[in-house]
């Protein structure tokens, strides 16, 4: 058994982690304090081939799997997590086109994003229908040759920014199989009755587009359906899997950043004349730390690889995206009381990390969510 990462996933690493402490880590504290992002950066990282490494060559991508995709977000994640989503999302929904889309979907809409000429979003929670996805009422109702949209969707991610978004709405509600009653939709935000209102003041990742949307008779031709009429809750779970492993590689990275920061501080910091860090106190918090994310790293690239291998383990995956997003919050926590008072201040990068880090628990399924997964898998 090899846990070495092979020479071509060093080399993504290498140039991810290069890429971001280059282009965005002076200036994410900026992006932090004014909910804002350089799309330049984004245009940079598609010149590079960082956007949709999991896309097929024969779309533009770099044809890689999901494992490569977590070392892309673990790196930038360990750099600044809200940048990491402001740039990773622009992919988001890619998967299902790739998976489930037609060919003509996928050479309209998957080239362009692996160039960065288009935005990608998907559009699932609402505002009554989050953790329970097969609750969601906005609906897509045939009209001829076309699709008529009505409702709301809640923490849209590039809900303002994207071109085109993946929805998934309520399309036969009195079919007895509540999983049966959903579709997936491809739908371009340009289209008239679309209404995107950015989210301000949320406590982390503020360098990412969250928003609140509206459709309101939004008509898409029927063609825009992605893979089957009322497939669309098995289709979210596969994205699901995808997405969660994205966030494990997020907390991961995350948890680096805590590791680095309190190495950091801790070496330079006096107390009584000696280092912070000759205290066994703060060894014993730097052991945890690494301990957890040892682990949460193990997790996270075994469920990445089973599911490259066409073995996907739903309730590894589950195990992992819970166990990093805690972790995640856990160092965070034990780095900022490290710092002391310093860490209450926006100065310090740990401020930031700390902020970020409950997201992780939060989307893709909260960790209650997860964890109902993994005792559902034993219980069978």
């Amino acid at each position: 058994m090899d846990f070495e990462f092979a020479k071509e996933q060093k080399d993504i690493a290498r140039a991810a982690r290069e890429f971001a402490e280059k282009e965005f880590a002076d200036r994410a504290e900026e992006f932090d304090r004014d909910e804002t992002f350089d799309e330049a950066i984004f245009k940079k990282a598609a010149a590079l081939g960082f956007i949709g490494l999991f896309i097929d060559e024969k779309y533009g991508g770099a044809g890689l799997g999901i494992t490569e995709q977590c070392i892309l977000q673990e790196e930038f994640s360990a750099v600044d997590l809200g940048v990491n989503v402001a740039i990773t999302t622009a992919s988001f929904g890619a998967e299902a086109i790739q998976q489930y889309g037609t060919e003509e979907q996928k050479q309209k809409y998957l080239p362009p994003v692996t160039k960065g000429e288009l935005i990608l979003g998907s559009a699932f929670t609402e505002p009554d229908a989050g953790s329970d996805l097969a609750a969601a009422t906005t609906s897509a109702i045939r009209d001829g040759d076309e699709l008529v949209i009505n409702g709301p969707k809640m923490f849209i991610s590039n809900g303002t920014r994207a071109d085109v978004l993946l929805c998934f709405l309520l399309t036969d509600p009195e079919n007895p199989n509540r999983h049966r009653r959903h579709s997936m939709v491809i739908v371009e935000t340009g289209r008239q009755g679309y209404e995107a209102n950015k989210l301000h003041g949320k406590l982390g990742v503020r360098a990412s587009d969250t928003a609140e949307v509206s459709f309101n008779d939004v008509r898409v031709p029927c063609s825009n359906l992605l893979g089957e009429w009322g497939a669309g809750f098995a289709e979210a779970m596969y994205c699901f899997n995808f997405n969660r492993l994205g966030i494990a590689a997020q907390a991961v990275g995350l948890m680096r950043a805590c590791i680095t920061e309190s190495v950091r501080y801790a070496k330079k910091r006096m107390i009584g004349g000696a280092s912070l860090a000759s205290y066994q106190a703060t060894q014993f918090k730097l052991a945890d730390m690494y301990t957890w994310m040892r682990a949460a790293k193990n997790l996270l690239y075994d469920a990445a690889w089973r599911i490259d291998q066409g073995k996907t383990d739903h309730a590894l995956v589950a195990a992992a995206k819970a166990f990093s997003g805690q972790m995640a919050v856990r160092c965070a926590d034990m780095a900022l009381q490290l710092h002391g008072g310093y860490g209450y201040l926006a100065d310090y990068k740990v401020n930031r990390i700390y902020r970020d880090a409950k997201i992780t628990e939060i989307y893709e399924g909260t960790t209650e969510i997860e964890k109902l997964i993994i005792a559902k898998s034993l219980l069978v």
